[in-house]
């Protein structure tokens, strides 16, 4: 593992990294369980409405001898259809993106159509399981706050008020009031532990159920294959475009000053040998700055500290240059293709520019392991949060080079931030 400390911090430095370790870790535990939070009760949304769904159905299915589920089966299967597609965007923005399957051309091949069948599965699990597990992610941070700082008022409640948020028992003396505190630690530590477990296990049916089944059509991952090759066709297309563009506005300009300034000073050599020396050191200048910006094109290619140093020393050599101070933790034991490491560091490389340029953050981390076959990077700051990839600020270029790889590539940027780069790629050679 190779780490490296904030540049321009001297306490951080001081320190060592075994002082910033804890708090490496509470910060990143922080973080989880407030995603998790925000996932659990944006499940508890989907939930509430998979309800309604499975009533709907159920008042179609009882109605249909009278005629009138007929009309309701419709309904239900349109709705049904449209909330789990609000499902698949919900969880894709919190993980992997969910492949849709082709949706049905009829009512009748829909009410038959195994698709319908799992995601009413979804429904039947999410209405249920999801329901109570978003209940908790709203009644878990309700608890931790009313129970830590139920001392406070304790002063000023009725005397009948009961103690924790269980509902019973009621504080008498100042240290039964003190102790209800630590049971609002422990809801603390709950939420901590274990929120991000729970958020998984709400979209763990999602996952299972809402894309493409082992009965799907091939076709699904034949689309999927061809708009990751377009995207690297793309992506190579305007590679070549920027080098190209590079080589003839930049070095071409230079190699044809350098032809100019020589042919003018061999013209001079013989009747002003100084003004001849002037040429002749204007052109060598031109040379220098022609080599210099061959240079910098053959690294955009393919930078050579990747190969000096690999991927954790490039990376501590980008960190080092942001302008922003950059922590970097990387866990790479073996090196992974070239191509693969050449991606992840222009991403990088990228999306520290955005963070020194658009951000305002104080700070910046970039972590990467590398297990099971995949290369994970996550890059985080502080900043003002808001990130549109939309607007110009490389995402999509990021996005571009990370399909090309047949990897993911999510972006998680609330207004107020933090920002939140997170990337997977695959590694095996």
């Amino acid at each position: 593992m190779t780490t490296t400390e904030p540049t321009g911090t001297a306490d951080t430095a001081d320190a060592g990294p075994g002082a910033e370790r804890p708090r490496e870790i509470a910060v990143r535990a922080l973080r989880a369980s407030g995603a998790a939070l925000r996932q659990l009760v944006g499940g508890l949304g989907t939930a509430l409405m998979a309800l309604g769904v499975l009533v709907l159905a159920a008042v179609a299915a009882v109605t249909t001898p009278a005629g009138v589920g007929l009309l309701l089966a419709s309904v239900v299967v349109r709705t049904l259809h449209a909330l789990a597609e609000r499902e698949r965007r919900r969880l894709a923005r919190w993980g992997p993106e969910i492949v849709a399957p082709n949706p049905p051309p009829t009512l009748r091949a829909a009410l038959t159509d195994p698709t319908t069948r799992r995601e009413l599965r979804w429904a039947l699990r999410h209405g249920s399981l999801g329901f109570l597990l978003g209940l908790l992610g709203v009644w878990l941070p309700l608890a931790a706050f009313r129970d830590t700082l139920f001392p406070l008022v304790w002063p000023f409640a009725p005397a009948d008020t009961s103690s924790t948020s269980f509902g019973f028992g009621a504080a008498r003396t100042w240290p039964e009031a003190l102790s209800v505190s630590l049971v609002g630690v422990g809801w603390i530590a709950v939420i901590l532990g274990l929120t991000p477990g729970m958020a998984r296990l709400q979209a763990r049916a999602g996952r299972m159920l809402l894309g493409a089944g082992p009965d799907a059509d091939l076709s699904l991952r034949v689309a999927e294959l061809t708009a990751t090759r377009a995207a690297a066709l793309d992506a190579h297309a305007t590679e070549l475009r920027r080098i190209e563009r590079s080589l003839h506005d930049g070095t071409q300009n230079r190699m044809v000053t350098v032809t100019v300034l020589l042919g003018a000073a061999r013209r001079m050599a013989a009747r002003d040998p100084e003004r001849a020396d002037e040429l002749l050191e204007r052109a060598q200048s031109a040379a220098e700055q022609a080599l210099a910006e061959l240079r910098a094109v053959s690294r955009s290619i393919l930078p050579p500290v990747l190969s000096d140093r690999g991927l954790a020393g490039a990376l501590s050599g980008l960190a080092a240059e942001c302008a922003v101070p950059c922590r970097t933790d990387v866990e790479a034991p073996e090196r992974c293709p070239a191509s693969v490491e050449a991606t992840a560091y222009f991403v990088v490389a990228e999306a520290l520019t955005n963070i020194a340029k658009h951000s305002g953050a104080s700070a910046a981390a970039v972590t990467v392991r590398a297990r099971g076959g995949r290369l994970h990077l996550r890059i985080e700051d502080d900043g003002r949060g808001g990130a549109d990839e939309a607007g110009g600020s490389g995402l999509t270029g990021m996005r571009r080079r990370v399909a090309a790889h047949d990897g993911t590539l999510r972006v998680t940027s609330p207004a107020g931030g933090p920002t939140v780069l997170d990337v997977d790629l695959p590694c095996g050679t």
